[in-house]
């Protein structure tokens, strides 16, 4: 059985995170997604925090603290209860640098993890999404095909985070345009390589405030240097495991502010001489999404726990993904329900949240633990 009780050093880092999203991210949130901006005071800000780079060796200039998928989901639920656009703007570098954890070479590991650990945060990303219907990341369209001792990667993706600004991009391919899981490789691609195309700003339905584009890649030559795992596999669907949990933890914070809101708004807002909280279809359904919540949060604490103990977490995670994605688009939507016609006035954040929470069901790779 695994632990429901974060360790003293877990909840001093789950407090710093709550404390950041509280004090940063909530009061700059409406206006980067106004805006579609985020200042880049506030990214340096969070980046000072150390939340990256403290699980990075010593020998490649971090911390050396012991990587754990249950710490990183606490964090990933506070930030994204501050803003989504916001936390994953923040950890972003970490798409690229926890991959290299999992299955890089010491080598890889040594020459690109001491780019996270600078004073200013790097430009550095991954790209997993492609703009297909049905994605599955067991099925790539982009492909890696093997040519004089290196690979030639072509195909597009979408999505990437902080995209316009990368300057290193970990891109994950099918390699000989094999299906499964087993047959995806990681790639780092430099922005200037010949053959990297990379689009204009995306325009989605939610996540304005956050950066992300497109890329094109025809026949760009990746060096077996430069190959995740130098040709011995990337572990991919642990990688996705990872991910997976992130997005999950993150689902739960912005359901969490949504469900928060919405409670607060309701023991407020006063119909016919009593709050509607009162009512029975209102409070039947906060207390019904506040049971989605939780038990949203545990599926993913047992995937993460089951990553940090070593086991294969593929199933686990995957699960608790098809249910996250599901509660938050409900308990956002029932917020929105909530408040009425307040909760379509973009002064409220519930329609915010709304928008945010619907893209979860296609965020595959946009956040890692």
């Amino acid at each position: 059985m695994f632990c429901l009780e974060p360790s003293e050093e877990q909840k001093m880092m789950q407090e710093t995170a709550r404390s950041f999203a509280a004090e940063q991210l909530r009061p700059l949130a409406h206006q980067c997604d106004e805006g579609g901006e985020i200042p880049g005071s506030l990214v340096d800000k969070a980046w000072e925090l150390g939340l990256i780079s403290t699980v990075i060796p010593e020998e490649c200039g971090g911390a050396g603290m012991e990587r754990q998928a249950v710490s990183g989901v606490l964090l990933s639920e506070e930030l994204a209860w501050g803003d989504l656009s916001l936390a994953m703007t923040i950890l972003a570098p970490a798409l690229f640098a926890y991959p290299l954890l999992t299955a890089g070479t010491p080598e890889q590991q040594k020459h690109y993890l001491p780019l996270v650990c600078g004073g200013k945060p790097p430009c550095l990303t991954a790209a997993v999404m492609e703009p297909v219907m049905d994605f599955d990341p067991g099925r790539l369209a982009c492909t890696a095909m093997s040519r004089n001792g290196s690979y030639l990667l072509t195909g597009g993706k979408c999505l990437v985070p902080m995209g316009s600004q990368a300057e290193k991009f970990l891109v994950y391919a099918s390699i000989e345009g094999q299906k499964g899981y087993g047959n995806v490789g990681g790639f780092i691609v430099d922005r200037t390589q010949q053959g990297l195309t990379v689009s204009g700003r995306e325009r989605n339905m939610g996540l304005n405030a956050l950066d992300t584009v497109g890329i094109e890649l025809r026949e760009v030559v990746v060096d077996p240097e430069a190959v995740l795992g130098e040709g011995k596999g990337c572990d991919f669907s642990r990688i996705m495991s990872y991910s997976r949990v992130a997005l999950n933890a993150m689902a739960v914070g912005v359901a969490r502010a949504a469900h928060e809101y919405a409670r607060d708004y309701a023991l407020q807002r006063y119909a016919f001489g009593e709050p509607i909280a009162y009512r029975q279809a209102i409070s039947f359904m906060l207390a019904e999404d506040f049971m989605e919540i939780e038990a949203a949060r545990l599926l993913t604490w047992e995937a993460a726990w089951r990553l940090d103990a070593g086991h294969d977490a593929f199933k686990e995670a995957y699960l608790a993904k098809l249910y996250a994605d599901q509660v938050v688009v409900k308990v956002t939507d029932d917020a929105v329900q909530t408040l009425g016609g307040h909760g379509y006035i973009r002064e409220h954040p519930v329609e915010r949240w709304l928008r945010n929470g619907r893209g979860f069901s296609c965020f595959e790779g946009l956040a890692i633990v």
